[in-house]
């Protein structure tokens, strides 16, 4: 199972949103480069990356802060945030963003994110974004009235290479991953699915862990990391066994 450290970019700051709330974000740093740096010292092989204000104008603002982690981090980027077209999606791939990751493009307008899973095989990530079941989009500042297992079936054959599933009510909050959601989503489709939202501590790894077999391809965590209430490499070595 893969970890996925985060870095949410707000205004070239690393930051992390309570409940995706823009007015309720922590600031952790001001040097994008160099927190991407030093999660590649504690061992990490892939970042998830967003583009927090991307995600609200629906174009990308923080790219400064994102060339600067493709230069400071020397493993695999997965990008989101603000990508809705062709021409965006794939500026990030010839940069050197190993995963674009697309969510209300993908509600909004499938056949793109199809069409660019087909001309980029294993590089394209669905998110799928829920509140109380339903998919949220535009930074989810909107929900939708389409079930995230619907939205998820929808890219099955694809090329889409996973599925990426928020619980937003978890989300910055510590409250501990919905395992169980998330385990719903991998069972109900065939694409392998990344658990995000709520991960406290170590303990939420040792609850996905073992599901890897069950499609659970990795897991992403922000503030627990940045509070330091989880230890990287303790989480790689659970994610490991």
């Amino acid at each position: 199972m893969i970890i996925f450290p985060a870095i949410d970019l707000k205004a070239g700051n690393v930051v992390r949103l309570a409940e995706g709330d823009m007015d309720r974000a922590t600031i952790y740093g001001d040097d994008p480069g160099e927190q991407a740096a030093r999660f590649a010292e504690a061992g990490a092989n892939w970042l998830h990356v967003v583009d927090l204000d991307g995600a609200f104008a629906g174009a990308p603002v923080n790219a400064h802060a994102v060339e600067a982690i493709l230069r400071r981090f020397p493993g695999k980027v997965q990008l989101g945030g603000g990508i809705r077209t062709r021409e965006g999606a794939e500026r990030w791939l010839e940069l050197g963003v190993a995963r674009v990751v697309i969510g209300t493009a993908a509600l909004k307008d499938p056949e793109l994110v199809k069409a660019l899973a087909k001309d980029h095989p294993g590089r394209v990530v669905v998110a799928v974004d829920a509140r109380d079941g339903m998919v949220a989009t535009e930074g989810w500042a909107s929900v939708s009235d389409l079930p995230v297992e619907d939205l998820a079936r929808r890219f099955e054959d694809a090329g889409v290479a996973a599925l990426l599933f928020t619980d937003i009510g978890r989300d910055g909050l510590l409250k501990g991953c919905n395992v169980e959601a998330t385990l719903v989503l991998a069972k109900a489709q065939s694409l392998p699915v990344i658990a995000s939202g709520g991960v406290a501590g170590i303990e939420d790894i040792r609850a996905l862990a073992p599901h890897a077999q069950d499609g659970i391809e990795g897991v992403i965590t922000g503030r627990a990391l940045y509070d330091g209430r989880l230890d990287m490499a303790e989480a790689l070595r659970e994610a490991r066994e």
